[in-house]
């Protein structure tokens, strides 16, 4: 698992005005599951989750403004499976310290996790599968007929193996 917890932000994220023009600071935590072993045997930070890319990412959606945490939140997760392709598992937490000033409330957080690890309904082998546009298995190079005859045949995202092997 790799671990990206306690980003700190001062962002303009929240339903009223006074939260959008003030600003408050937001805490996100992040873990992700994923295989390491491509990038320990290359000892290649490009082979594995890079996390300063993670913060980067975090960074980002939070210059955004947006009313609901659940959309950050949401937008982070989408930005992880667009930028790697091996996450097995992602749990995302963003945090907002005292949400309603001039009350006694330390903070109100969000968490959500997703997990893309599939079988295979042709080999029965494990498989990541985003099942969005970003997934690799949509972005294979397939005929359009071969595509289509395959989605009504097979339930679910076929693995890079199968997909190779009906690509030619």
């Amino acid at each position: 698992m790799i671990a990206v917890e306690g980003m700190e932000f001062h962002a303009y994220h929240g339903v009223y005005d006074e939260e959008q023009m003030i600003g408050n600071t937001f805490v996100i935590d992040i873990h992700i599951e994923t295989s390491v072993v491509d990038g320990v045997q290359d000892d290649d930070i490009v082979e594995t989750i890079n996390y300063e890319t993670v913060f980067m990412i975090c960074q980002t959606e939070m210059k955004k403004t947006y009313k609901l945490l659940e959309t950050i939140v949401t937008n982070i997760i989408a930005a992880l499976k667009h930028q790697f392709s091996t996450i097995e598992e992602v749990t995302v937490r963003v945090q907002k310290n005292n949400p309603f000033p001039g009350y006694k409330v330390a903070s109100a957080s969000i968490q959500s996790s997703d997990s893309f690890v599939s079988q295979c309904p042709r080999c029965n082998k494990g498989n990541i599968c985003y099942g969005d546009e970003n997934c690799w298995c949509n972005q294979k190079q397939l005929f359009t007929t071969t595509r289509d005859a395959l989605k009504k045949q097979f339930r679910g995202c076929l693995c890079e193996n199968c997909l190779d092997y009906y690509s030619g």
